[in-house]
């Protein structure tokens, strides 16, 4: 459903920028003196650097770089005609505003380059909007030089959050922080207003390699030293050396990369993110941003790139990453081109004699299908003309497409034959996958329907110090969502000590299921952890800790741990989600009038947002306002009428209120709509029994066991129904299972005692 998309959507949809007259800013690790300061030392750098990507990310809009025919073209929508117009000097574009009603708005940036630019329209209280009409710069021969709507297949008018006067096309929150250099926000939550500054318009030298001013101090000083005082917080030189040893096609790095600071640089912006702290350069991602990972619905269950992603939680899966490959090896980080043409960039390290042959490809040596990228960086195209490659640089599996509807760059490019063609193909050249059943991506859609069958393979990945942590983080927060037993608690456990910061945070969400007790016990040396994402990771696992049954001691660190997530949620208070996780964080204090206010908050900065209003409507819920609840549910099918949440909240609410049909059609519709897990069509077959129609009940049932044979709740009930039936012997056939699952489980040898043997 399109509320699924939203955040991931704007994201494609919004790459703006802002024009702020402050030239310096200050902060705690030095001052930002601007990119013309480089050049005369680093000439060679800036010049690269001009024209780049970097360097165009934004401009004021003028004759110079406004891309787009503002020659009275017009370019129709939803029943809406845009006309881009100008007027001396000025860029306009009449249409439809925050009312719906035509309007004339200026044009004040311009955004980006190639292969489209979009157009940046000031609004009320500081807000900067990107039109969602953009301008596809690509070559007429190519398809480009028209106007096109970033959102083709839908109907998105003024009262839709996706409309280009609406939050999530907002430059200010979702996409100054990458798009220019030192941006402070500076929201007033009061008054719902901006006064974002910023040291340059776009992305400039200091922006990846932080303030200079210290730099340039000791260049002038005469006291640079390349090993130790450059001035900077961070070197971000990490190409390392490489060499091909005797006999080997593959080069190898001499010596291991010493911290992750140039892929942490690169990856502030080119991941899928929530911004925490204030960014500090040479700081680890971790400790500034909560990072994404490889999981549905952003990604497939292989891992490969589904929804607008950014690249870095890609590269981090690859075998590249784990081989010491940092971003500077392909890309020249100034100009932003590829080290070499084609297959080049990849001979660097892959002897082309070896790689670059036909009997490596099986492909004609002229042909598209020669090309590395093609094969194992398969291209994905967002915001209608971007394609953008995939870099996890994995191997084409069609064994897994078969199994698990995951893509593959030979049916990709072959877009008129099969999976099971590309497999025999493969084949035939003697590629034979032995993991098919095995694969980590059979285990991670197994946990996405809620299948037992799993845990292990889960287990075993979370576990595997030889695996890229990236996986082993998805992995324990995986088998975490299965439920709890030894074997997660034991490798959750474990992982609270590593050295990497995504398995420590990973770690602390997998122990959410724990006692609350045993739960602080094994978390509290993690409350002053020294990276931010893990510290609120803990806050928001032991918040709803009794501070009155603590001791003085304990309680003062939890408290400031406590103060910090508010605050960090404060800063970032003109996001919906922000006011969602803080409303949830302050319920789980105890604080439900807090609680109630940050979710009504959300709902007024975004009153589509399904996550904010279901958690409302459980919150009044749970203070005995069913009426209010109830509104809340209904006002959340209007703008989805067949959402499964809502329908399935609203079945439980008539369920309590003894509206039996009503909550039966309720509960039916959520269970026909659940595409992912099995707990809306479990619910609905045991509101089926419970209504009297039991054979009705054992059909869901068995259709929901063959899909997730190992879920103890469907089999138990299945035993339980069968039996009521008088049906002992299927009864003692989903036992038998019963007990297959957990030999050992007391309630379970109790059931299979119960009933009778034939």
């Amino acid at each position: 459903m399109r509320f699924v998309h939203w955040t991931s959507r704007f994201l494609r949809a919004v790459t703006l920028l802002l024009l702020s007259i402050a030239s310096k800013y200050s902060l705690a690790d030095g001052e930002f003196i601007g990119s013309a300061s480089c050049q005369s030392c680093h000439a060679a750098e800036y010049q690269a650097w001009q024209g780049s990507h970097h360097d165009l990310a934004m401009q004021v809009a003028s004759p110079e770089t406004v891309l787009g025919d503002f020659d009275n073209a017009e370019f129709s929508y939803n029943g809406i005609t845009t006309t881009f117009l100008r007027r001396g000097q000025d860029y306009l574009v009449r249409t439809d505003g925050e009312d719906g009603s035509l309007t004339e708005f200026p044009v004040r940036f311009v955004f980006g380059v190639e292969p489209l630019q979009q157009y940046l329209i000031p609004l009320s209280r500081g807000r900067l909007q990107a039109l969602s009409i953009a301008w596809d710069s690509r070559p007429a021969e190519e398809g480009g030089q028209r106007w096109f709507h970033l959102y083709p297949d839908e109907q998105i008018d003024h009262q839709d959050p996706l409309h280009w006067t609406g939050p999530y096309q907002n430059w200010n929150s979702n996409c100054a922080e990458c798009h220019s250099t030192n941006l402070r926000k500076n929201y007033d939550a009061s008054s719902h207003s901006f006064d974002t500054q910023y040291s340059e318009i776009n992305v400039s030298c200091e922006a990846c390699h932080g303030p200079a001013d210290k730099h340039v101090n000791l260049a002038e000083t005469g006291q640079l030293s390349a090993a130790k005082y450059s001035g900077f917080a961070m070197s971000l030189a990490q190409r390392g050396e490489w060499s091909f040893k005797a006999g080997q096609a593959i080069a190898e790095r001499r010596g291991a990369v010493q911290s992750n600071s140039q892929i942490d640089s690169c990856g502030r912006c080119h991941s899928r993110r929530g911004s925490l702290a204030e960014y500090q350069h040479g700081r680890p991602l971790s400790d500034t941003h909560r990072l994404t990972l490889p999981r549905a619905p952003q990604y497939y269950h292989d891992g490969q790139v589904l929804d607008e992603n950014y690249v870095y939680a890609s590269f981090l899966q690859s075998k590249m990453h784990q081989a010491g490959v940092v971003c500077s090896n392909c890309h020249e980080p100034h100009s932003l081109q590829l080290r070499a043409q084609n297959n080049g960039v990849c001979a660097q390290c892959h002897r082309a004699d070896v790689y670059d042959q036909v009997s490596h490809h099986h492909h004609p040596s002229d042909s598209n299908g020669a090309l590395c990228a093609n094969c194992h960086m398969p291209e994905t195209t967002y915001m209608v003309v971007d394609p953008r490659r995939d870099h996890s640089m994995r191997i084409p599996r069609p064994d897994l497409s078969l199994m698990l509807d995951t893509p593959n760059a030979c049916t990709m490019c072959h877009q008129d034959r099969s999976d099971d063609w590309a497999l025999g193909a493969l084949r035939k050249w003697g590629v034979n996958f032995r993991d098919t059943s095995s694969h980590p991506a059979r285990a991670f859609a197994g946990a996405a329907n809620n299948d037992a069958r799993a845990i292990p393979r889960l287990a075993e990945l979370a576990a595997d110090n030889t695996a890229a942590p990236i996986w082993r983080a998805t992995a324990i927060e995986a088998l975490a969502d299965l439920g709890s037993d030894q074997q997660s608690l034991a490798t959750a456990q474990s992982l609270l000590q590593s050295a990497d910061p995504l398995l420590r945070s990973s770690a602390v969400n997998a122990l959410q299921w724990l006692p609350l007790q045993q739960r602080y016990s094994l978390l509290a040396p993690l409350i002053q952890d020294p990276i931010t994402s893990v510290r609120l990771a803990v806050a928001e696992s032991l918040a709803s800790v009794p501070l009155e049954q603590i001791s003085q001691d304990q309680r003062e660190p939890l408290l400031e741990l406590f103060h910090e997530y508010q605050s960090i949620a404060r800063r970032h208070a003109d996001m919906p989600g922000t006011q969602v996780q803080l409303a949830i964080f302050l319920s789980n204090r105890g604080d439900l009038p807090a609680a109630e206010k940050a979710y009504r908050e959300a709902l007024q900065l975004n009153s589509q947002l399904l996550p904010a209003r279901l958690n409302l409507a459980d919150l009044l819920r749970s203070q005995g306002r069913e009426d209010e609840a109830r509104q809340q549910l209904l006002k959340a099918l209007e703008s989805a009428a067949e959402h499964g949440p809502s329908l399935h909240a609203l079945g439980l609410l008539e369920i309590r209120q003894g509206e039996r049909e009503k909550a039966l059609d309720y509960l039916g519709r959520a269970a026909a709509v659940e595409e992912q897990g099995t707990r809306h069509r479990f619910v609905y077959a045991i509101a089926l029994h419970d209504m009297g129609q039991v054979q009705e009940a054992l059909r869901e049932l068995e259709t929901l066991q063959r899909q997730a044979p190992q879920n103890s709740d469907i089999l138990a009930a299945l035993v339980n129904y069968n039996a009521e039936l008088g049906d002992t012997k299927r009864a003692r056939h989903y036992a038998k299972e019963l007990l297959k699952l957990e030999p050992n489980n007391p309630a379970f040898q109790r059931l299979w005692q119960s009933l009778p043997a034939n």
